[in-house]
């Protein structure tokens, strides 16, 4: 049986009329929604010119396995945030900025990332430590539907 969570993504970007299309049927395949415990969203959901949250419970693994692959091949940014799950692993924050591959930070249950002694000596510097607890406060970019 595989270990669920709570977990929520914000997405955003400017995005083609049929990307969306194929990011809102992920959505609804994953059966999230605009709140926590709220209907299944729909596109009468969507309000262009802010990002996109959504949020559900019973999240296998904490992952939103149909979404976050077509966020990434297609570079929409997207911040994820999943509770832990005893014993197995601690919550966390997954932030894409649509380049690059995803970065994984621990955080606490509030999504605050967190660094420990092996990280802050690996990075080296509070300058660093900093600079990287930075970019787990990425903020994610409004959603924009063009016509292609």
């Amino acid at each position: 049986m595989v270990d669920r969570v709570s977990a929520s993504i914000t997405i955003g970007g400017t995005i083609s009329l049929s990307l969306w299309q194929t990011l809102s049927a992920a959505i609804a395949a994953e059966v999230l929604s605009t709140d926590w415990d709220g209907e299944p969203f729909t596109d009468a959901d969507l309000v262009e010119g802010q990002p996109l949250r959504l949020y559900a419970h019973e999240v296998a693994n904490g992952t939103f396995k149909e979404l976050e692959p077509i966020c990434q091949a297609h570079g929409v940014a997207f911040v994820r945030s999943s509770y832990g799950f005893t014993g197995q692993w601690g919550p966390e924050k997954v932030v894409f900025t649509g380049t690059g591959d995803p970065v994984i930070y621990p955080c606490s249950e509030d999504g605050t990332a967190y660094v420990d002694r092996a990280k802050i000596e690996a990075l080296g510097s509070l300058a660093a430590v900093n600079a990287y607890l930075d970019e787990a406060e990425f903020p994610v970019p409004p959603i924009v539907v063009t016509d292609e």
